[in-house]
């Protein structure tokens, strides 16, 4: 079983942000399997898709993701090594997507917060790129904006291979997923 935790902001004011790329692919997983998120026991909600995996978006505001992703974890008793978390890289060119193994924050709060919950950094992440030509610094405002609406398409089909790239992993593992997805973009 593998457990997605997918970063973003809770709330009407944040959903078309950047920093919510994360729950845009937790929310294309769950209407390509026909099932709908639900409370869990913990400060996130969840849809579990039978079998195969577990999608996690933690309620909590983005620098507190780690308190919801330990919740998940303990409650549904899954290994670090069978969770990965998808976020938004603002070091990624948008289109891009890059699984890693484990590893630092990267600056990335919601990624502190986990380590910091879990005490550990031993845990798998998919990187969703957000860099666009635009004015990216400072970094806090670029993220909690919306894209514009000319990126579109190039968001819609991020997502799409974020979705096949994780039914690959199910199936395939790490690695290969790594070998065959890190080169896109």
């Amino acid at each position: 079983m593998l457990l997605i935790a997918a970063l973003g902001n809770p709330g009407k004011k944040y959903e078309s942000t950047k920093h919510n790329f994360g729950y845009w692919v937790a929310d294309k997983l769950a209407e390509q399997n026909s099932i709908s998120f639900r409370s869990g026991k913990g400060k996130y909600i969840f849809a579990q898709i039978s079998g195969k995996m577990i999608l996690v978006k933690p309620v909590t505001y983005m620098n507190e993701s780690g308190i919801a992703v330990a919740d998940a974890i303990r409650y549904f008793d899954v290994p670090l090594e069978n969770m990965l978390v998808a976020y938004d890289d603002i070091d990624l060119p948008l289109g891009s997507i890059r699984f890693r193994q484990k590893g630092g924050t990267g600056g990335h709060r919601g990624v502190e917060s986990i380590i910091y919950h879990l005490r550990s950094e031993n845990f798998n992440r998919l990187k969703l790129g957000i860099a666009t030509e635009g004015h990216m610094r400072p970094a806090e405002k670029y993220v909690l904006r919306p894209f514009h609406k000319s990126h579109n398409e190039s968001i819609a089909s991020v997502v799409d291979t974020a979705c096949e790239a994780i039914g690959y992993l199910i199936d395939n593992g790490l690695e290969a997923t790594m070998n065959k997805y890190n080169q896109k973009g």
